[in-house]
């Protein structure tokens, strides 16, 4: 089910470089007006997740929503999130139906018909992981590339390219969430897994028993913002905002924090239809961390 979620602003220090740019980018449409409708995959952690609350409610959060948020005030529009699985980030781009997509998105040419690229904003990796008592055995391409090794990837995500085009001959499993990855790694079902460096750095936080154990080669090392198709003065006002958030150091402020939040306590996925954690996936959750804790 999608949801929509409306950001609050969190860039305060921006307004007048944000109200002139508001008077000089009126000429950019958006799919609703006045606001920016980004779609982000919140299982991604540091670039979007649940940050959780003392008192147990999940605020959205990460890197990605920090500058999404930056760039909608940029732009003088109002943030609308809408959270939905990483496909589904995809599909709404390639129907048009949101601005952006924010998900730590590599922008291979093989996307180019469903969205535009704008500038790369996060430098990243990719990344072979598995758990340490596998580390000597799962650690290069040969090793894994063999049909009796289950290996995990994200639908629909580089990773899982990254896997059919270096491990080809294993028992490769497409998952929907990076979540799902890492409990089936926890649990022994998968042997190793394709994850995004900086995304498994922080699971490692959590959960130390993970192991990177290989650097992934790819050309593209980097996240792009996809946005919609055609729409030029759009992508010019993104790829300035970009640029600003560079230049006065807040997307380096955006990453420090949202490193910090990702080690605390989270939630990766999406909310039931009141806004609150499925019942199911916390218990899921909950399990995987018992295991590791035994």
């Amino acid at each position: 089910m999608k949801k929509k979620i409306i950001a609050l602003a969190m860039a305060v220090g921006m307004a007048a470089s944000m109200t002139a740019f508001a008077e000089e980018g009126a000429a950019v449409e958006t799919v609703t007006e006045g606001k920016l409708t980004v779609a982000t995959s919140p299982d991604f952690a540091p670039y979007e997740f649940y940050s959780i609350a003392e008192d147990g409610t999940p605020t959205l959060a990460g890197f990605d929503i920090a500058l999404a948020q930056y760039i909608a005030d940029y732009m003088g529009l109002e943030l609308e999130v809408i959270p939905v699985d990483f496909d589904g980030v995809l599909t709404e781009l390639a129907t048009k139906s949101v601005d952006l997509g924010m998900a730590g998105l590599s922008p291979d040419p093989t996307r180019a018909d469903a969205m535009d690229f704008s500038d790369i904003y996060y430098e990243g990796g990719q990344a072979l992981v598995t758990v340490k008592d596998n580390a000597e055995v799962y650690n290069t391409f040969e090793a894994v590339n063999n049909a009796d090794v289950s290996v995990g990837a994200q639908i629909g995500s580089i990773q899982l390219d990254l896997a059919n085009e270096n491990t080809p001959d294993a028992d490769i499993i497409p998952l929907p969430k990076v979540t799902d990855i890492i409990s089936e790694l926890l649990a022994g079902k998968l042997d190793a897994a394709y994850i995004e460096t900086d995304v498994a750095k922080s699971y490692q936080k959590n959960y130390p028993e993970l192991e990177i154990v290989l650097d992934v080669p790819y050309d593209v090392k980097g996240s792009s913002i996809g946005v919609c198709k055609d729409n030029e003065a759009l992508m010019a006002a993104v790829n300035e905002a970009i640029a600003a958030a560079k230049e006065d150091g807040s997307l380096e402020q955006f990453i420090a924090e949202a490193n910090a939040l990702a080690s605390g306590e989270k939630y990766e996925g999406l909310l039931d239809e009141n806004g609150e954690i499925a019942a199911d996936e916390a218990a899921t959750e909950a399990g995987t961390e018992a295991s590791t804790e035994e």
